[in-house]
């Protein structure tokens, strides 16, 4: 059996869950709505603010699916009650970030600067001009567009310059030996 498949879900109390035909999972709260279709290897049954994840037999495939599905289905009811945040550090001189309306504008020391447009559910902010924060409440969009943002300029290993993940740990190497 699952260990992460087994669990209940718990829902908050503001936030409600409702399964149609085809296994089409729609979660509501007070951050948004997330609507997402599961494969039918898995039963999902609301009893009142529970939702549990059953698999329907034993196969490799079924297995493989049914702790996910549930990981998937708790995602969307965190998202939708609490909302999801990466934040990102640039290093480096010169290098900045602004935000030109919904439009993130970023000079990493290239010869012209980066212009990214955002989804409509991600909230992009820059509190200071060395960080951004990736707000939204869908899980996996809140890490792709903070992986894009890094892919700008990732970290090099000998002085540190880049956008890396706030708390990330960047391996470092050393430099040229004084020989």
């Amino acid at each position: 059996m699952s260990r992460i498949g087994k669990l209940p879900i718990n829902l908050p109390e503001n936030v409600t869950v409702s399964v149609a035909e085809g296994n089409v999972v729609t979660v509501k709260g007070p951050k948004g709505e997330l609507v997402q279709t599961f494969t039918d290897k898995v039963g999902i049954k609301v009893d009142g603010n529970v939702v549990q994840v059953e698999r329907f037999d034993e196969q490799k495939s079924s297995r493989s699916i049914h702790g996910l599905t549930r990981a998937l289905i708790a995602n969307m009811v965190e998202g939708v009650s609490n909302g999801f945040t990466k934040k990102l550090e640039i290093v480096g001189v010169g290098f900045k970030a602004e935000m030109k309306g919904k439009k993130l504008l970023l000079t990493l020391g290239y010869s012209h600067p980066i212009i990214m447009s955002v989804p409509d559910s991600i909230t992009l902010s820059t509190p200071s001009p060395t960080e951004i924060t990736v707000t939204g409440i869908d899980k996996a969009l809140v890490g792709l567009v903070a992986a894009k943002i890094r892919s700008f300029r990732k970290p090099e290993p000998y002085k540190g310059k880049g956008i890396k993940y706030s708390g990330e740990q960047i391996r470092r190497k050393a430099g040229k030996a004084a020989g």
